[in-house]
């Protein structure tokens, strides 16, 4: 077989079009791309590899010819055509919430469980962006040394919300430089130049959705449903790449160095971390990267033999885009993913 029939549902966005970059960048074996959206979108037509494709509107006879479908059009056009698509066939790989807290759909982070993948039932779920990045760094020291408790504070970019979150973020810095006053939109407050402690809604315990998945989330992915986690998520006027905070408890003491040495051979996870020259992970940096960083690695002041450690990654790409891939790409490898 030459490739596989991939298809993007949401290939105009800012997911899809990362899916796009990465599936070419990465030269990820393919026999055909279609390109699927809303009747809105249908019509453009993206560039690929110097051919100009044409954006299609997406229907059920959209996946009659697909091997496997990358989803990135939100809850709703998942929840409608993912099952029509695995019904056909078609391995769908999803970057909505649709399916994530389904117990029959694996939640996959390829270097966390790829493993769940090979129990799938057509659709398999794409974890949320900064779930992903910390259990890539955590679950390495996991494993050597299970995890009690997670304490995590987000520092999370604009474009997790969308292309429209990156233009306001422009557009309100400029009427703040120059002096004028903002009328706040997408965010229920102005976003340049300040944090807003409230992503997605509010349940009755005072925690936000968005905390609410990285808990469910990472017990989960990495087979640990007594870990303990608590997060803050905090949306930042930066434009690409979240970073967090986090607090670790083991079940036994574990030393900066020993978590240093563990995760210089992770994989997917980088380490930079001497502040005697200020190395350490930063948004602006990590932009248009693939790996997890991790930096700021020291003992718990508040927990002996605790550790706090700062972690960062690119939020629309190893945060979305590139781990569905990678995702395709390790079922391929294994014999999972075939053409129809």
């Amino acid at each position: 077989m030459d490739g596989l029939r991939v298809g993007i549902v949401g290939a105009t966005g800012l997911v899809g079009q990362e899916f796009i970059r990465v599936l070419t960048q990465r030269n990820f074996p393919m026999k055909s791309l279609t390109l699927l959206a809303s009747d809105r979108s249908a019509g453009k037509r993206l560039l690929v590899k110097g051919q100009e494709i044409e954006v299609k509107e997406t229907s059920p006879d959209s996946f009659n010819d697909l091997d496997v479908a990358l989803f990135s059009a939100g809850a709703d056009i998942s929840r409608h055509f993912s099952p029509v698509a695995a019904e056909k066939g078609v391995v769908v790989i999803d970057n909505s919430a649709a399916f994530r807290y389904e117990p029959d759909v694996p939640l996959v982070v390829p270097e966390v469980n790829i493993e769940d993948a090979k129990s799938h039932k057509g659709i398999i779920a794409n974890p949320n962006c900064s779930t992903i990045q910390m259990v890539t760094a955590l679950y390495p020291l996991h494993r050597v040394n299970p995890i009690k408790r997670i304490i995590v504070s987000t520092y999370q970019a604009v474009s997790g919300t969308g292309t429209a979150a990156m233009d306001v973020l422009t557009t309100q810095s400029q009427t703040v430089l120059a002096g004028q006053p903002v009328t706040p939109h997408v965010y229920p407050h102005q976003i340049a130049f300040n944090l807003i402690p409230e992503i997605d809604v509010f349940f009755d315990t005072g925690y936000t959705k968005e905390e609410w998945k990285m808990l469910v989330e990472t017990r989960k992915i990495m087979h640990a449903p007594h870990v303990a986690l608590s997060a803050t998520c905090v949306r930042v006027p930066v434009f690409i790449g979240h970073s967090e905070a986090v607090n670790v408890e083991f079940e036994r003491p574990m030393s900066p160095d020993e978590a240093r040495d563990i995760l210089a051979k992770a994989p997917g996870v980088k380490v930079l971390d001497d502040p005697t020259v200020s190395l350490y992970p930063h948004p602006w940096m990590a932009a248009g990267t693939d790996d997890t960083f991790v930096g700021r690695i020291r003992s718990d002041s508040s927990l002996a033999g605790g550790l706090v450690m700062w972690i960062v990654a690119d939020n629309v790409r190893k945060g979305a885009a590139l781990n569905a891939v990678q995702i395709a790409e390790e079922m391929l490898k294994r014999g999972w993913l075939g053409g129809k």
